[in-house]
């Protein structure tokens, strides 16, 4: 039965707003360029409650330190620890850390939904430009290729350290109601809805609990661990950088097929080269974009932690990045499948040019040699 009385003695919100902000990044040279001119502090990225061996980065990501700034969350104002953390294929990811202290559990799922009606997506908030504007005004030259309009994704995490009495994670199922801060609605919802949210539960200690949808999280951590904070991240860096990939392809299959109706409108003895060119071109682009997605797919590989790879595997299915995997798969076999007929028809175009060049140059000595007897 749930109850209205336990107290949330210690806890975070933790809002997170990820932008693609380059095709790639320098990373040594960001960390270089960020304790030069800024000062702060900066770490290379690994999970801080998890044995290295259990967890394997393709590349560390880059972890920066953004100071603090003052949010008004429901009319108080909060003062939030912010950071960055940036990943080597082009995805920064920023953390606004709001600080929760004495407040019952309802007040805590309010304060979280408030929280992300002022720093979730369809917010109007400028603090997340801000913060963006001042990490590439820092580590600016570190950006390969910046993205002039970066897509975006926002998650939020509502983190409990402490209650005011003893509680292990089956009593925290059973006595507080989860669902208004997992779905951002204080009206009652039905109970098929109620058990799609709560299916996503974990537990590797009887008193920590993670339980994760699409867009928040509600975490249980006695211990103060973030590497289940960081594992979603992490898993929604992967969904945006596939995102960006998807919205590429979607715009250049258009152009693709515009640039081969030029091509074959225009057949003529220059036509070989022009299919070998688009075709050179669409090669890059598979390359690029292979390249890229065997990087992001490699991004993290959980390997003896058996908890954090359930959480892992769940995060990656609810935010459906194999299906955005699966479509940019789909597409590049298209590219790679044009690619190869362009190959055959320049390959044939060159080959009807030397049969038309030796025909001309039979017809040219028959023609010498009635002049010429």
């Amino acid at each position: 039965m749930q109850d209205g009385k336990t107290t949330v003695s210690r806890g975070h919100v933790l809002a997170l707003r990820l932008f693609d902000i380059s095709y790639e990044i320098d990373l040594k040279l960001a960390e270089q360029l960020w304790s030069q001119r800024a000062g702060r502090d900066s770490a290379r990225g690994r999970l801080a409650g998890t044995p290295a061996k259990a967890v394997s980065f393709g590349v560390p990501p880059l972890t920066l330190d953004l100071g603090s700034c003052a949010i008004e969350v429901d009319g108080r104002v909060v003062t939030a620890a912010a950071s960055a953390r940036l990943y080597d294929f082009g995805i920064a990811a920023f953390a606004l850390r709001l600080p929760v202290s004495t407040m019952s559990w309802q007040d805590f799922s309010r304060f979280a939904n408030a929280t992300d009606r002022t720093l979730g997506i369809a917010a109007a908030t400028a603090v997340w430009q801000e913060l963006l504007a001042t990490l590439k005004g820092q580590i600016g030259e570190a950006l390969i290729r910046p993205t002039e309009k970066p897509l975006q994704e926002d998650y939020l995490i509502g983190t409990v350290e402490a209650f005011d009495t003893a509680i292990d994670a089956a009593a925290v199922l059973q006595r507080l109601d989860l669902v208004p801060l997992l779905s951002g609605r204080e009206r009652p919802l039905s109970a098929g809805a109620r058990h799609d949210l709560l299916r996503h539960s974990f537990s590797y200690y009887p008193d920590d609990l993670a339980v994760i949808t699409w867009d928040r999280a509600f975490l249980y951590e006695p211990l103060g661990d973030t590497d289940v904070a960081d594992v979603l991240q992490i898993a929604n860096a992967q969904l945006l950088e596939m995102r960006v990939y998807d919205e590429l392809l979607d715009a250049e299959l258009p152009r693709m097929r515009d640039l081969l109706d030029a091509a074959v409108r225009r057949r003529n003895l220059l036509t070989a080269r022009r299919y070998a060119a688009l075709a050179r071109r669409l090669l890059t682009l598979v390359a690029e974009v292979s390249e890229l997605t065997e990087r992001v797919d490699n991004a993290l590989q959980v390997t003896e932690d058996v908890y954090l790879a359930r959480v892992y595997a769940a995060a990656m299915e609810l935010f459906r990045v194999p299906n955005v995997t699966a479509a940019v798969d789909r597409k590049l076999a298209i590219i790679r499948e044009t690619y190869t007929a362009l190959h055959s028809e320049a390959a044939g175009v060159r080959a009807e040019v030397l049969e038309i060049a030796v025909l001309v140059l039979i017809a040219v000595e028959v023609i010498l040699s009635l002049v010429h007897p």
